[in-house]
């Protein structure tokens, strides 16, 4: 027999090749203020990793709310899980003020979006049921079908003839066991950055007699006419059945909700283990939300604000020749044909040389030979980060072009 922990090594695993970077490419620590231009070693440098879409982390308004609150309450309070000693009247406030909000009867908050999404996907299925869902579908989804007993059906991104092709073959198999049928995607899709084909998904609804579960993380708060997501923004958030966000994005917080008819709804507020089982989110965070969400409804110039910088930001990149994908919302994705090495000597020159920090993704979240650079907006980046930023990528483009980077990872000085 093996000693269990024998094959533990890190250096095997897809990041822990990174491992003797930590710090730089992996775990680095940006300081300062929340916003456009923080601290990275030291220097400042402009920012494109922050999910802040609408600049509330440094809101005036917020960071006064959540020092009062965390002052009036503390940080345990209410102790215990919601079920037992953790429920308060702000709890159920923002709940209703959520629903409301995304057009749905009633929201649940969920304590993480990782852990929720995975609890609502084990409490909402049996062996019987089947779920058809997206390849490209966040890690909290995939890890939330491993909890599923019954069949799954992946269909290519975005790819409707094969997603109708796996509805079949579930309508098929639920046939004989009696179960239903749950198709998953999202709003808007984090890496690529384009929006799940909601429309042509829910037009299918009658015809195949599924429900839909849509994570919607990057959408809630920057999709949308009034900011209520991509369902909004497609029209078709009423053909949504569970509705699900994360606060960590747009409303730059934490926790998450789903939303959706009184009936689903309250059944998940009794099943799902992720929140029956964990302690009740703290009383300033969920105060803290509260403003938040305010100041997302009553201020659409935030959401102008972060789509005008977006236009700049992508605009800018296509018109100096870099590939930006299919991406239609705030998520822009610039796409390099180059080796891990090379990658490596990229990113160190953006950050070290010309002051821009973004996330670098490589194999194997994206194929070999790529490198995505993956840009996020926000209502704080002003036009002279995005000019700086357009004038750097540039510049580097060059220097890829004339060969200037070395095919080695870079050795960081200890």
């Amino acid at each position: 027999m093996k000693d269990l922990f024998e094959k533990l090594q890190i250096e095997k695993t897809p990041l822990g090749q990174f491992a003797p970077l930590e710090g730089y490419y992996i775990f680095p620590k940006l300081e300062g203020d929340i916003s456009s231009r923080m601290k990275f070693n030291g220097e400042e440098v402009i920012v494109w990793s922050l999910n802040n879409y609408l600049g509330l982390a440094n809101h005036p308004e917020v960071r006064a709310t959540d020092a009062q609150a965390a002052k009036d309450f503390g940080l345990a309070y209410p102790m215990g899980a919601r079920a037992m000693t953790g429920a308060s009247n702000y709890h159920n406030q923002l709940e209703n003020e959520l629903a409301t909000f995304v057009k749905k009867e009633k929201a649940l908050l969920l304590n993480y979006g990782y852990q929720g999404m995975v609890s609502i996907i084990q409490a909402l299925v049996s062996r019987h049921d089947v779920i058809v869902y997206d390849s490209e579908s966040h890690a909290c989804i995939i890890d939330g079908l491993q909890l599923h007993f019954g069949n799954r059906f992946v269909f290519k991104h975005n790819d409707i003839p094969d997603f109708e092709k796996q509805l079949q073959r579930a309508h098929k198999l639920v046939e004989n066991t009696n179960g239903g049928i749950l198709v998953i995607t999202e709003g808007v899709f984090g890496m690529r950055g384009d929006k799940g084909k909601l429309r042509e998904i829910c037009a299918m609804k009658e015809k195949y007699g599924f429900r839909i579960l849509v994570d919607d993380a990057h959408g809630f708060g920057s999709e949308g006419a009034t900011g209520a997501g991509t369902g909004e923004a497609l029209g078709v958030q009423d053909d949504i059945d569970v509705y699900f966000s994360t606060f960590a994005k747009s409303m730059a917080s934490i926790g998450a909700f789903a939303a959706g008819d009184e009936k689903i709804i309250k059944y998940l507020k009794y099943n799902l283990r992720s929140q029956i089982y964990a302690k009740s989110l703290p009383m300033p965070i969920v105060i803290g939300n509260l403003k938040r969400l305010e100041l997302l409804r009553k201020h659409p110039e935030l959401k102008d604000k972060l789509w005008q910088n977006v236009l700049a930001l992508q605009n800018g990149l296509k018109a100096r020749g870099f590939d930006i994908g299919d991406t239609n919302s705030c998520v822009t994705p610039v796409y390099m044909h180059v080796p891990v090495e090379i990658s490596s000597q990229l990113i160190f020159d953006l950050r070290n040389n010309y002051k821009i920090f973004c996330s670098a993704v490589v194999y194997p979240v994206v194929p070999k030979g790529i490198m995505l650079l993956r840009l996020i907006p926000t209502a704080v980046h002003t036009q002279q980060d995005i000019k700086e930023t357009l004038d750097a990528f540039e510049a580097v483009a060059n220097k890829l072009k004339n060969n200037e980077y070395s095919n080695e990872l870079v050795k960081l000085e200890a």
